[in-house]
């Protein structure tokens, strides 16, 4: 008999804002092996962060040989690769090395806070709008590339001399996986960078002007289904098709299989991101959510309403590390179902300000509602809530510009929590449900490489794939609930410093 042809596997890269992780998934998305490693988070001063892009460039290799080395396969049996990140990461590097002339600036920074509200007027903010579905916020790439440009000597006229490269991680992992063969991204990370007309699909001068960043160092925008090269023989031991890019929180819209307009997921890890499929017309919206790439494949591009969270698994992580409540993350359901109600304590979570619908970087966290009575407990319980609460500030907010889900696919660490999703359905009004593979960010980026090398015919074959695991139903009655909606409310005005 003829040997067995392998090649139906695929290569995941998930690359987070706390770890790098590779996963190889089997044709009808089920796990087969996977590695993880962390990587240290730099703060060099007060709601900075930052990045060492080497070293997450080190660990995904290695986490890459170690899932195909589990999973007793070799890179021949990989049908193909997909890789997808955290967005709006700034790396800048040098294209004759390959060496980042700086850590990178993380998503999370806030280090060019003043320098948006120096650019940002109402005009402007409706003209970024218009063109890019953003808002003027230092979440995003432009401000880091500029301040990138003006502190590093030399580097804004080695830019403009075309000696230097900026990437979105995507971008950075793609010029080494390929030996420095490729610098391109894909639809869904450019929409991330203030840069990128949404509508024109293209990088925008007047927008490149403004920001002062140029042209020089962007990459090629493709789709997010694309050909991307191909990983080199030398890393993995034979080449690998890189078939597909694309943003995290894109990928698990399309691992959750939210293909149709109207579906929405929640996506649970660092930050929290509910994403709202508006299908193939951008609606921009009223409420300061953003207006991104969902996905672009055959040059044909969906559209995404989207709410961003800042710190919802960084809070458990802050307990954790900091506070020292407890020992492990999943210690916090035995603690929070412990008791039934946090007997009024709120934590608001803006550690690094607030995101939608808010966009106030200036926000402080804090802890309210403290009496004699608070212990371990209460306030592990309210850190848990606070994500559910500001997912209905998210829900609320794009039911105003579009249609809201009916119901809410929920996935990443924290939505392992039963606790976490029975209160978030509650505090909705809304049944979530969660899937079998609540890994669906690395599982996204698989099924589009996948979708590119024909192992799968279309979108709806992926979509067939997708099972429930448990669906948590409305059990609380929304009066109820409202009361305590009303309460974080309160406990959010605290804290915000924005007018």
């Amino acid at each position: 008999m003829p040997p067995v042809n392998r090649r139906n596997h695929l290569l995941a890269i998930d690359q987070g804002t706390t770890s790098s992780r590779a996963i190889v998934f089997d044709a009808r998305g089920a796990i087969v092996a996977s590695a993880q490693r962390e990587f240290d988070q730099f703060y060099p001063e007060e709601a900075w962060v930052e990045h060492d892009a080497n070293r997450i460039w080190t660990d995904v290799l290695a986490v890459c040989r170690e899932a195909i080395e589990r999973a007793g396969l070799s890179a021949a049996d990989m049908a193909a690769c997909g890789i997808t990140n955290q967005r709006e990461t700034t790396v800048i590097w040098d294209r004759a090395t390959g060496e980042p002339i700086h850590r990178a600036i993380v998503w999370q920074d806030r280090r060019t806070a003043e320098r948006c509200r120096a650019l940002a007027d109402d005009s402007t903010e409706a003209w970024l709008q218009e063109r890019t579905g953003l808002l003027m916020d230092p979440y995003f790439s432009a401000t880091k590339i500029a301040w990138l440009l003006d502190h590093v000597d030399g580097a804004r006229a080695r830019a403009e001399a075309g000696e230097l490269a900026f990437g979105t991680i995507d971008a950075w992992l793609l010029w080494h996986l390929t030996d420095g063969a490729v610098h391109a991204t894909d639809a869904t990370n450019a929409s991330r960078t203030l840069l990128f007309n949404i509508h024109d699909q293209r990088w925008d001068d007047e927008l490149l002007a403004f920001f002062d960043v140029p042209a020089a160092l962007l990459p090629e925008v493709r789709d997010t289904a694309s050909d991307f090269g191909t990983i080199s023989k030398d890393l993995l031991g034979a080449e690998i098709p890189i078939a597909a890019m694309v943003g995290d929180q894109q990928a698990a819209l399309v691992g959750q299989a939210c293909f149709a307009p109207g579906m929405a997921k929640s996506t649970y890890g660092t930050g929290c991101f509910l994403m709202l499929n508006v299908g193939e017309t951008a609606v921009l919206s009223r409420h300061r959510l953003l207006t991104t790439v969902a996905y672009r494949i055959g040059g044909r591009t969906t559209y995404a309403l989207e709410g961003s969270i800042f710190v919802a698994g960084a809070a458990i992580q802050w307990l954790r590390d900091a506070l020292h409540l407890f020992e492990k993350a999943e210690q916090t359901q035995a603690l929070a179902a412990s008791i039934e109600h946090t007997d009024g304590v709120y934590l608001v979570p803006a550690f690094t300000g607030l995101g939608a619908p808010y966009w106030d970087p200036a926000a402080r966290g804090a802890i309210l509602g403290l009496t004699r009575d608070t212990g371990i407990k209460q306030i592990v319980r309210a850190a848990l809530e606070s994500t559910c609460y500001q997912t209905r500030d998210l829900v609320g907010a794009i039911g105003d510009d579009a249609p809201g889900p009916r119901e809410l696919r929920v996935d990443g660490g924290m939505a392992a929590n039963d606790l976490v999703c029975g209160f978030l359905a509650d505090i909705l009004q809304t049944p979530v449900e969660r899937p079998e593979i609540i890994e669906t960010t690395a599982l996204g980026a698989a099924y589009l490489a996948g979708l590119q090398v024909g192992l799968y015919e279309s979108l709806e074959a992926v979509g067939a794939l997708w099972r429930a695991e448990r669906r948590f139903e409305v059990t609380r009655e929304a009066a109820e609930v409202d009361a305590l909606y009303d309460g974080w409310c309160r406990a959010v005005a605290r804290v915000r410093c924005a007018d």
